[in-house]
């Protein structure tokens, strides 16, 4: 007599599937000691809702021809979620995060928002999943299904590429040292700075302005590149170093 799912979650309500033969007029379903609700019943098969239980326990049908020899069942805890990484990233998707924490060994799908994804289960701590695409950038919960149930808790924030429109001002001295405002778009996850490749101290204002100080540099134009979780950007000659006088 096969079980179909044969696990579902301690607090109950799994639609279950028994398959056999003589099964009609199904009087009761017993869980343990427990009661399941059917919702259908032919000669070859019943359709249960499992009550609540824990542990694995043993399943009968009763008829009114008797009561079937016993089914293993098994009670599944909900998931516990501890940490998600990295926490974001491009509002198309296509990057994998991983997800830490406990009872994730079964588990069939992670939610992002109204997004879903099948993830690859490392073990019953840790599964992988790349990240579906989102509807608009800006933080979704993260929700994980598995035969105990689905859990809440973390977020997750979609962001769109960096743009810059403006450095300001546009020259300085080859010594570095000048204080400058970059403007664009989607630069609060900002990580770095570069001009000519050369690391900038920054700060991001918000999500259209990045204050940074120029480090020294050799005369000409340099490229101004912004580096957020989303992705890069690179204003082509964005900065101009201008070489002090000489006598």
């Amino acid at each position: 007599m096969p079980i179909s799912p044969n696990q579902g979650s301690t607090g109950g309500g799994t639609v279950v599937t028994i398959t056999g033969t003589n099964l009609s007029g199904a009087t009761a379903v017993h869980f343990g000691s427990k009661l399941g609700t059917i919702t259908a019943n032919t000669a070859t098969s019943i359709t249960v809702t499992s009550p609540s239980g824990t542990g694995t326990v043993p399943v009968t049908v009763t008829t009114p021809g008797g009561t079937s020899n016993p089914v293993s069942f098994f009670y599944v805890g909900a998931p516990f979620k501890s940490s998600i990484s990295p926490l974001s990233g491009v509002t198309a998707g296509g990057n994998t995060v991983t997800v830490n924490g406990t009872g994730l060994s079964t588990a069939t799908a992670v939610h992002f928002g109204a997004a879903s994804a099948t993830p690859t289960v490392v073990n019953d701590s840790q599964l992988t999943v790349t990240v579906p695409a989102g509807t608009a950038a800006g933080p979704v919960g993260v929700s994980v299904t598995t035969a105990g149930g689905t859990n809440n808790g973390l977020s997750y924030t979609y962001v769109d590429v960096p743009a810059i429109t403006s450095v300001a001002p546009a020259s300085g001295p080859t010594s570095g040292g000048t204080a400058v405002t970059i403007t664009g778009t989607n630069l609060t996850t900002t990580q770095s700075v570069t001009l000519a490749g050369a690391p900038a101290p920054f700060s991001a204002i918000s999500d259209t302005t990045l204050s940074a100080v120029t480090p020294p540099g050799t005369a000409g134009a340099a490229d101004v590149t912004v580096t957020t979780s989303a992705g890069s950007v690179t204003d082509t000659g964005g900065f101009t170093y201008t070489a002090g006088p000489g006598i």
